[in-house]
């Protein structure tokens, strides 16, 4: 047993990535070299399923964003001995006709902006608030790390129906496994990420020349919209808004301090649309 748990522990390590902006390890039991081709993959067909919009100013508009924040994480990456983190990210950005009042990005880079979250946003600078967060997804690698949570959570899964041998106590632990795994660990594991992404997003937008004080604005606005669609936080993938609102306040201070760091003192307009 003793040479069982050091053998764990042993590979726990060696499937270890470091987060560039907070230097604690995270899980990586898929590399980056497997991850990015698939997740590009993914992305270009979802692309030839779902309408694009092109030539318009608002799609201009999410690409000159996204390309802005992409440089100012590269900027803060250097300045912060990263150099060469990004070499296998491949950003692209894109807006899409949908509804749904949704960004999102896949590992590597690769965003969707729905047209559906743009009356939400009302301002560039909102923009940046959003693009800041989901570019903070794919620096962070919680694509990899969600990847590896879910293979921990199966892994523990069989072991516990290999362990059990009365079928009626099997059955019994399938129910309140499932249950309490996502409970207690997979949803609080997703919403430190949502979290994380938001702190690591308010400092890249302000280093890109967008006031981060338009964040919290940004998910007041949101609450507003979702008020009384939400379910309790502790069943959420993502933080209340309330949460990410008071969140974002504190974060603001601190984001604007560092981007002066980088020759940025005064920021851009709102640029309402």
């Amino acid at each position: 047993m003793k040479k069982l748990a050091f053998l764990s522990v042993f590979l726990f390590l060696l499937s270890c990535a470091t987060n560039p902006f907070t230097g604690k390890k995270t899980l990586a039991f898929v590399s980056n070299d497997q991850l990015f081709p698939t997740a590009f993959a993914q992305y270009d067909q979802f692309l030839t399923e779902n309408k694009v919009v092109t030539g318009t100013s608002k799609a201009d508009m999410i690409k000159r964003v996204g390309e802005r924040i992409a440089v100012a994480a590269e900027r803060w990456l250097d300045a912060n001995g990263k150099q060469g983190y990004l070499k296998d990210y491949k950003w692209e950005y894109n807006l899409v006709d949908d509804p749904a009042i949704n960004a999102w990005c896949m590992p590597g880079g690769k965003i969707v902006f729905y047209t559906g979250i743009l009356d939400v946003a009302q301002n560039e600078t909102a923009i940046a608030a959003i693009m800041g967060h989901e570019v903070a997804h794919a620096l962070a690698n919680h694509g990899q790390q969600r990847m590896s949570a879910g293979y921990i959570q199966q892994g523990l899964a069989v072991a516990g129906n290999i362990a059990i041998k009365d079928d009626k106590s099997r059955q019994q632990f399938n129910q309140y496994y499932g249950v309490g795994s996502n409970v207690l660990g997979m949803l609080p594991f997703s919403r430190a990420h949502e979290n994380e992404s938001d702190k690591i997003g308010i400092y890249l937008m302000a280093i890109a020349g967008y006031n981060p004080d338009e964040a919290a604005e940004l998910w007041k606005r949101m609450g507003a919209k979702s008020s009384g669609k939400a379910p309790p936080e502790f069943l959420s993938t993502h933080p209340s808004s309330e949460t990410r609102v008071k969140n974002l306040q504190a974060e603001a201070a601190r984001a604007k301090t560092e981007a002066q760091k980088f020759g940025v003192n005064s920021y851009r307009p709102l640029g309402n649309f």
